[in-house]
């Protein structure tokens, strides 16, 4: 076994608490407490009487029953099975024994209670690990000291501590009173990898039964006495800012309370990195119901302005960042204009091995292919929403939210209310993506309940959220490489930018696995405002290299698999001296090996086209192949292959389907993702005209492989998003003889655009 501290710098990792009702309570900073389920457990004991509850903690009822709290929000990445998981399997219980409860946001016990990046699992890892076996530990310990042995002797399972020599047997609810009375030990043992009896199994959703029977679990089913509604009107087009409104004929309509401008944030606020708003200043509209609410917006008559040129000075994590916000209105015509002409004039380098230059003009065969991405938006499926209950110097939120801690250090802020007086309740969220990163409607939420001395829950329409940003930026990246008379890749260039963030990496594949490479970046400022999208500027870096490198394989008269073998085998053998990579090409070359094999990759079917990508990013590694046919002029994908390396997988199934969510969502911004701007104003508001992918379109068969090691968990979430971009390019190539350089693909496939 593993022996490990419980101690983790000046703070306490785990801590022994009080004791109430015969049970344990164990504490410790990655989990945190709520209130229990008022009803019976579905594990088919009986609920113990009486829980105790504290900041973070275990709890062992004196009937063996154990609830475990999973603080980060769920999104549908199903953390909130998984860590319990990884707790109860540590802990040695029965998985059918164990209650999980979403745990509130407490900044006290958490420093990482969020979701994004692909991060829980593997920051949670090590804590939630030691939280339960050092429960199990302090269980041993009892049960020694009754028994009169050495704790060594001391067995665990399911739940029960046995010692085989006496043949004395104990449930762990039998012993957590006396538990309780010892010490949390400096060190424990944690299990080694093969000892795993939860870990590694695949576990059922613990919130499916309530999902599949419409229970309340998301922000927008909140529901208290004496709520209103709210909805906002902001400007029409980036670029803009209200100057006047007319509303005299809304505020006569039935049901309307009041209807104000709130002003978002204060002039003289420093924004956190999470604080982005387009529209500082809106129009808010208070009734009785939705419907009277949505009427009466209809019906206000707003007057704008252009907005003046600005820079602000930002808190980026610590680090000032200044932010430029250029007036005028932007057109989507201008935007790849500009970014042709500014990638033309070269950009900032980044990283610079060998020779480029010099290479180039030895190479015998040159290639250059430039690439482009839209603007995207989020469309979760749950529109933005959030409840909010300020009142007599506290604040009381409901709602869906991926930064929790950041939005109450920014409630804080804005509202001047402590943050141990401010209460924020996570519910499950419908969708994120990065979308829900940037809560500035519960900021509005917050303060159009104190402006109304009233509960109010704020709704944002589709409308609303497809026009107002955060948005994916748009990209352009400028590919060149070199071949030598052996068909060698002698020499690489990447420039890359976008307005107005770059999705370059400059140290990700191929870099060090080319002698002469070259990365330059690139921006634009903007006034549209953008933010995290499902695997943040990796989403379009994966899909312009990959597609790239498959035509360079092409050009080198090379199997695209092997070609990248090829490139990722120098990688290893013959690493460049002084150089900083992100990626390990051993893990990097074994998905592509085994995408090879389980997808029969050298049996290529004459009625299949087939796209093969591979990408590194959120410290996993994804391969793919993607299989299409084309039915009556339409590409149809028919199967995908992956493999990931993503560590140890704590839920299989749960994996799966975030792999296949991925995959799909993938192929639908692959194919139809594009927000267009004219004049400053999107071109689209809703999903009648934002193409969306479809059941039919979706894959008939994914397969989805893991490659097994014992290597601690690392992302999940998005590392199979960004390549199959590459991959549906490739495949489409093979399909039509076109290659494809503009997302989305449909610009190339009308028939789609309106199937």
């Amino acid at each position: 076994m593993t022996l490990v501290k419980t101690k983790i710098g000046r703070r306490t990792f785990i801590k022994n608490t009080s004791l109430a009702s015969g049970g344990l309570v164990l504490g410790f900073s990655w989990l945190n407490s709520c209130r229990p389920k008022d009803t019976g457990s579905l594990t088919g004991k009986e609920m113990p009487k009486e829980w105790f509850q504290m900041n973070g903690y275990i709890k062992i009822g004196e009937n063996g029953l154990v609830t475990i709290f999973s603080p980060n929000p769920e999104g549908g990445q199903n953390v909130k099975t998984s860590m319990p998981m990884i707790v109860a399997d540590e802990l040695d219980v029965d998985w059918k024994d164990v209650i999980v409860e979403q745990a509130p946001l407490d900044t006290d016990a958490f420093s990482f209670q969020f979701i994004g990046g692909s991060q829980a699992i593997r920051r949670g890892w090590p804590g939630l690990r030691m939280a339960g076996a050092s429960a199990r530990h302090m269980l041993k310990m009892a049960a020694a000291d009754a028994w009169k042995v050495p704790v060594s002797e001391i067995k665990t399972a399911k739940g029960r501590l046995t010692h085989e020599d006496s043949g004395n047997s104990l449930g762990y609810g039998e012993v957590a009173s006396v538990a309780a009375k010892f010490k949390v030990p400096e060190e424990v043992q944690l299990k080694e990898y093969n000892e795993f009896n939860i870990i590694g199994t695949s576990r059922k959703n613990v919130d499916g039964p309530d999902i599949v029977t419409g229970k309340p679990l998301f922000g927008m089913d909140t529901q208290k006495e004496g709520m209103l509604i709210a909805m906002i009107v902001h400007p029409p087009a980036f670029g803009l800012k209200l100057k006047s409104i007319d509303d005299s004929q809304a505020r006569n309509m039935p049901g309307i309370r009041d209807i104000f401008k709130i002003k978002v944030f204060n002039d003289d606020y420093v924004k956190t990195f999470f604080d982005t708003r387009t529209y500082n200043e809106v129009v808010v509209i208070v009734g009785d119901s939705t419907w009277e609410v949505m009427q009466a917006k209809k019906a206000i008559k707003i007057a704008c302005e252009p907005i003046e040129s600005s820079t602000d000075t930002r808190d980026r994590f610590g680090n000032a960042w200044k932010q430029h916000t250029p007036a005028g209105l932007e057109s989507t015509e201008n935007h790849l204009a500009n970014m042709e002409d500014r990638a033309a004039k070269g950009g900032e380098v980044r990283r610079k091995d060998g020779n480029p230059e010099a290479a180039f003009k030895q190479a015998v065969k040159i290639i250059e292919r430039t690439y482009t991405a839209p603007f995207l938006a989020h469309n979760c499926m749950e529109p933005m929403n959030f409840f909010a209950d300020v009142k007599d110097g506290k604040a009381e939120l409901i709602g869906p939210l991926q930064k929790p801690e950041f939005t109450e250090q920014t409630l804080s802020a804005r509202m001047g209310i402590p943050l141990e007086k401010i209460d924020i309740k996570m519910t499950r969220l419908g969708g994120g993506y990065g979308r829900r990163s940037y809560a500035h409607w519960a900021v509005e939420a917050a303060l159009i309940s104190e402006r109304m001395k009233a509960p109010v829950k704020l709704i944002y329409t589709r409308e609303d959220d497809m026009t107002d940003g955060v948005y994916r930026p748009t990209y352009l990246i400028k590919l060149k490489a070199g071949l030598d008379a052996n068909n060698n890749l002698i020499a690489y260039h990447v420039n890359a930018g976008g307005i107005p963030e770059s999705p370059l990496h400059e140290n990700r594949f191929p870099a060090g696995a080319v002698d002469n490479y070259l990365a330059e970046s690139w921006t634009i400022d903007s006034n549209i405002t953008v933010g995290s999208f499902r695997a943040p500027s990796s989403n379009f870096m994966a899909s312009a290299e990959q597609s790239f490198l498959d035509e360079v394989a092409e050009l080198a008269e090379k199997d695209p698999i092997d070609f990248r073998l090829e490139l990722l085998e120098k990688a290893i053998n013959s690493p460049l001296e002084g150089t900083t990579n992100d990626y390990d090409p051993t893990r990097y070359a074994g998905v592509l090996k085994k995408v090879k094999e389980k997808s029969n990759w050298e049996d290529q079917q004459p009625n299949l086209s087939r796209g093969v990508a591979a990408y590194f990013c959120h410290n996993s590694y994804a391969a793919q192949v993607l299989d299409l046919v084309m039915e009556d002029g339409k590409p149809r994908v028919e199967k995908v292959t992956c493999v990931l390396d993503c560590g140890m997988v704590v839920n299989p199934d749960g994996a799966k389907n975030m792999a296949e969510g991925g995959i799909v969502d993938g192929i639908g911004n692959a194919f139809f993702g594009e927000l267009r701007f004219e004049d400053g104003i999107p071109s689209k508001n809703n999903f009648d005209s934002y193409r969306m992918i479809r059941m039919q379109e979706s894959p008939k068969e994914i397969e989805v492989h893991f490659v097994e090691n014992k290597i601690d968990p690392t992302g999940l979430g998005e590392p199979t998003f960004p390549p199959i971009f590459a991959a549906l390019a490739n495949a489409l190539y093979k399909a039509t003889g076109e290659r494809y350089y503009q997302q989305p693909f449909m610009s190339k496939l009308p028939s789609l655009a309106n199937g």
